[in-house]
């Protein structure tokens, strides 16, 4: 970049100088607009259970879902993610209950709908972590997480919660060739229009301690997930895996964790011109939250955590904070 101009004539500050004039100025603004609230549901009736590791985030039974989502609607929140605490009784290696269709998620997704019709979108979770006892992604077999098997469970699971009601069908697990898979079969079933947010890139990261522990699978894992999760000091890969994804479908992509991968979020939004999100994590979450309760850092690095992710491109940000800041920002 050229600056035409020296100092005295020219002083960046003079812009800086009021309120006013740096609102004038601003090249970057977040609004309710941008925000998808993940809300944790458990099994039971009147929950509102407390997650220890995430402070002011709870799971809620399905009767309680109204004591979180109307406040998303009334800040104009767009959509919500459902994301299952199942009782570790249902959970087997295979992950049998992710195809069940009276589990959490099939409950809560018909709750909604039918108490709240097209409001707010739905967005669900792809995966088997929640479902399995090894707390893997995938199935396994001889210590090695089937990519092609795991694939195909994947397919029944999205036509599953398609036909559940679901807007937005969101695979986290990181197998090679489900998006095209998934697309395919939700186009031969005529749900053409349910959308699929690709977690695209998606880092084996230390992050993630909280939200196991808040669906239940912490405890539950064996191992790592290196294998299928992108490796953190790689990011040319990113490129490889959006374009991959949007040959074979996806309408978004997902870059997750958010905060340490800013340069990615740009990266991926510059190359590929497509609808980029990015996840604030649990771990990012907590780390903010213990920080202000214990008065080392202000309540404003909230706003500018979030801000600093449409900054980098993003263009929607799944957050913890997003029913506080949207009521903030309403």
């Amino acid at each position: 970049m050229i600056i035409t101009g020296k100092y005295p004539n020219l002083r960046l500050r003079r812009n800086r100088k009021t309120d006013w004039s740096r609102r004038l100025t601003q090249e970057n603004s977040l609004s309710p607009n941008d925000l998808i609230l993940p809300i944790f549901i458990v099994d039971g009736k009147k929950k509102k259970q407390i997650i220890k590791n995430m402070p002011e985030v709870y799971r809620y039974s399905i009767d309680n879902i109204p004591l979180i989502l109307d406040k998303a609607l009334k800040y104009k929140i767009p959509m919500v993610a459902i994301f299952p605490y199942t009782n570790s009784k249902l959970k087997n290696n295979y992950g049998s209950e992710a195809l069940n269709e009276n589990n959490l998620v099939c409950r809560a997704i018909r709750y909604i709908k039918k108490r709240y019709k097209n409001k707010i979108g739905i967005m669900c979770d792809v995966a088997l972590d929640p479902y399995t006892s090894h707390g893997h992604d995938g199935l396994i077999k001889k210590n090695e997480i089937l990519n092609d098997e795991t694939v195909e469970v994947l397919v029944n699971q999205s036509l599953l919660q398609a036909e559940m009601g679901c807007d937005v069908i969101a695979p986290s697990d990181m197998m090679d060739g489900r998006i095209g898979k998934i697309r395919k079969a939700l186009d031969k079933k005529n749900y053409k229009n349910v959308q699929i947010l690709s977690y695209a890139v998606k880092y084996a990261s230390s992050f993630y301690g909280p939200f196991r522990e808040a669906v239940g699978s912490k405890s539950m894992l064996k191992g790592d997930k290196k294998t299928y999760q992108m490796d953190y000091r790689n990011s040319l890969e990113a490129l490889r895996e959006v374009s991959l994804d949007i040959k074979e479908g996806a309408d978004m992509v997902m870059v997750k964790p958010g905060l340490p991968y800013l340069d990615v979020i740009k990266m991926v939004k510059e190359n590929f011109k497509i609808p980029v999100f990015a996840y604030q994590v649990s771990g990012e979450y907590s780390l903010l939250m213990n920080g202000i309760k214990t008065g080392i850092i202000s309540e404003n690095c909230i706003i500018e955590s979030l801000t600093s992710f449409k900054r980098a491109g993003a263009s929607a940000i799944v957050t913890y904070y997003a029913d506080k800041v949207a009521k903030l920002l309403k």
